[in-house]
């Protein structure tokens, strides 16, 4: 056998049949994966933008999903090129932690529709984004159910020990009259001063503009409202 006829089949490598895909469905494949990736960047800014602790891992859906349904086009049809990936992943590690979980499960999804869409499973495709979308909705509406089961905000009054001892029984009746939804965390003493905090439900401007009512409760008394409710969705 010539060199020329064995550097052609070394550069062939399954082209035979990757040929028979063609060029527009190839383009159509790409194409969709790419839309799908945008959409579901769309999703992650819609669902998840407002946390704080992200990695803006949305921006790399787009090439995520191009080269995903890419690759896989072209190692189906060829068994050198899937043991050649198998074998160049292996040793590819990346060193950025992911920052929230979420962003594991949105990674996946952007796999799982390339994947659909480098095999031309359209009604696949369709089921999976259908079912996505579906669940970060129920989810939201969940989550809404539980925030008024869980304290979104931190209610601290900070006292002078002396004061607070004198007084400790009716100054924490007074507050759970005052704040019948509020639940107790904890009590901490440093130094000459004591802290009690309070979670609460829904710490809105009401609640804000009661911190004086609260701190006239015990003598040098400070009252301080913290929300935690930015990193919610």
């Amino acid at each position: 056998m010539k060199n020329a006829e064995w550097l052609e089949k070394l550069a062939d490598l399954g082209g035979r049949k990757m040929q028979e895909i063609g060029f527009l469905p190839f383009l159509v494949a790409t194409g969709m994966a790419l839309l799908c990736a945008l959409f579901i960047s769309f999703l992650y800014v819609r669902f998840y933008q407002n946390r704080s602790t992200g990695s803006m891992v949305h921006r790399a859906f787009p090439l995520l999903g191009v080269s995903i349904a890419a690759i896989f086009i072209a190692i189906q049809f060829s068994l050198p090129l899937s043991l050649g990936l198998l074998g160049a992943l292996s040793i590819v590690r990346f060193r950025t932690p992911i920052k929230e979980p979420e962003e594991i499960g949105f990674i996946m999804l952007v796999v799982a529709t390339s994947l659909c869409c480098a095999t031309f499973n359209l009604q696949f495709l369709g089921i999976i984004l259908a079912v996505a979308v579906a669940g970060l909705l129920l989810q939201g509406l969940l989550r809404r159910v539980w925030r008024f089961q869980r304290p979104q905000g931190l209610l601290v009054v900070t006292a002078p020990r002396g004061a607070y001892d004198a007084q400790a029984a009716a100054f924490l009746a007074a507050v759970r009259g005052k704040l019948p939804q509020a639940r107790l965390e904890g009590v901490s003493r440093v130094g000459e001063d004591v802290h009690v905090s309070w979670g609460v439900g829904d710490p809105g401007e009401d609640l804000a503009a009661r911190l004086p009512e609260l701190e006239q409760l015990l003598p040098g008394a400070t009252a301080q409202l913290f929300c935690h409710r930015a990193t919610e969705v």
